[in-house]
């Protein structure tokens, strides 16, 4: 309810009354989440125009032709592929209301992002073993930051999964639940989108330089 007071002529206030629009349930808290949303894509636009301009200073290092190894890289894209298909999956079984199968295609969902991350690490590792860390040069620091932004973001939807796999175990598919995974599902597709964009904008366009 909203109350809204005037003064009349005669001095006294007028009280007007008047009905708020309902709103679903949940409804803030998708909202909320779109917002959320939208500021991430802010935040990985700067960091994309940011190796676009200094992804070419290699400060006489080594270049993307020296480092990226295409066949890993795609190895890993397809893990991040992979954990989208079972993550849709997942949605799909909890719209049957099925609770096991849910866990389930959220447990592969959560073993493909862990091996994202195990794959990424690994790259990183092998880089800094070969002397390209970020402080070797301005296109290092913005595939180090890029990257390790995006890896940190799955990181994060890892925690987030596991949370809500114990949340299902013990609730079930209550209302609450099915939301939060129905906004867990649109950062991993967003995530899914944006390495995409990684993959081709940082290694591949990279090595075809």
């Amino acid at each position: 309810m909203t109350v809204a007071v005037n003064p009349s002529q005669t001095g006294e206030p007028i009280f007007y009354v008047a009905e708020e629009h309902p709103h679903p349930e949940g409804w803030s808290t998708s909202l909320g989440f779109w917002i959320y949303l939208m500021s991430d894509c802010l935040i990985f636009a700067i960091l994309f125009a940011t190796f676009g301009v200094l992804g070419g200073n290699y400060a006489a290092g080594p270049a993307p032709k020296d480092l990226f190894d295409l066949n890993l890289v795609a190895v890993n894209t397809s893990m991040l592929l992979l954990s989208s298909i079972t993550y849709g999956f997942a949605m799909l079984t909890m719209q049957q209301n099925k609770v096991a199968q849910t866990q389930i295609w959220l447990a592969i969902t959560g073993l493909f992002g862990l091996a994202f991350i195990g794959i990424e690490l690994t790259e990183f590792a092998h880089m800094i073993h070969e002397g390209a860390t970020p402080q070797r040069s301005a296109f290092l620091s913005a595939f180090f930051t890029l990257v390790g932004t995006h890896g940190l973001h799955v990181s994060c939807g890892l925690i987030w999964l596991v949370t809500l796999m114990v949340q299902v175990g013990k609730f079930g598919l209550i209302e609450a639940n099915r939301r939060r995974l129905m906004c867990l599902s649109m950062f991993w597709h967003f995530l899914d989108v944006v390495w995409i964009g990684v993959f081709t904008f940082v290694y591949l366009l990279g090595v075809l330089r």
